[in-house]
């Protein structure tokens, strides 16, 4: 049986979670798969949330490794802002 625990969200707000094995998830969340999302269909909550997490665990190195690109792209739109400071710049140099 999953237990609860509470967690600081980044804004400081308490925020219920639902401990899945590895998986922390917000209790809203799992309300609404275990309630309303997977009640008429042929898949049990703990077959959903195994799956789910096994997902998880596949997809985390290339989950940090397309946010460590959108940090370098992010760097790189920053330099640029920096580099061409004003409300007025050229839309093509821009795309570049």
């Amino acid at each position: 049986m999953p237990h609860s625990n509470s967690c600081t969200t980044d804004e400081g707000h308490l925020s219920d979670r639902i401990a899945l094995g590895e998986l922390q998830v917000a209790r809203v969340l799992h309300e609404f798969i275990n309630q309303e999302a997977l009640p008429g269909l042929s898949l049990a909550a703990e077959a959903f949330w195994s799956g789910f997490a096994a997902l998880i665990a596949r997809l985390a190195g290339r989950n940090a490794q397309l946010l460590q690109r959108r940090d370098q792209l992010q760097a790189q739109i920053d330099a640029w802002h920096r580099a061409q400071p004003g409300p007025d710049f050229n839309p093509r140099e821009y795309r570049q």
